[in-house]
């Protein structure tokens, strides 16, 4: 599977990936906000071949995607939908801090809505975040989502409760000819 932007190719992990990803993964600073890492290299490759496996899987519940630089094959992060019941998924999206301040993350999270409810078949699409990832609720909102509310410390995380935005954007509200802001 392989979907292309103006700047990106969004493909399926490989085995070799590893490595690249691991370039980021193990960023302390990067997976602040995040509900894992700093990944060990042995964290990494359990991800990579988890992803392998959740390619072959049918029916697909996991579309996790490499992004890389359309001009040198670079993977400079990752982003990925996943299917729940009732024509939902959740999104989600992580890039080398080299690649932040770009606008590949909300270009690559737009081509993933629309991959999702275009051949997907998604009525619903929602992500969330740290209520001080205040870049990452933005690229949310330049996607078209509507914050929909917070989830009031719902989850224990690096040491204390931790408290979530959720956005979300239907089928009906998504433009598939608009390009991100």
């Amino acid at each position: 599977m392989r979907i292309e932007t103006n700047r990106l190719i969004i493909r399926e992990f490989i085995e070799a990936d590893w490595e690249q990803v691991q370039a980021y993964a193990s960023d302390a600073e990067l997976v602040q906000f995040m509900e894992w890492g700093p990944n060990s290299e042995a964290a990494t490759q359990e991800y990579i071949d988890r992803m392998l496996v959740s390619q072959k899987q049918t029916p697909r519940v996991t579309y996790e995607f490499a992004i890389t630089l359309k001009a040198n094959g670079l993977l400079i992060g990752g982003s990925g939908l996943h299917i729940e019941e009732y024509q939902q998924a959740s999104l989600g999206y992580c890039f080398n801090r080299a690649f932040w301040g770009q606008g590949f993350a909300t270009e690559s999270a737009h081509a993933l809505c629309e991959f999702g409810f275009s051949r997907l078949n998604l009525h619903r699409i929602y992500a969330t975040c740290r209520p001080e990832n205040v870049t990452s609720a933005r690229i949310m909102e330049k996607l078209g989502m509507t914050k929909e509310g917070v989830l009031r410390e719902h989850m224990f995380w690096k040491g204390k409760w931790q408290s979530s935005f959720i956005y979300g954007i239907l089928a009906s509200e998504f433009s598939l000819k608009s390009e991100p802001l």
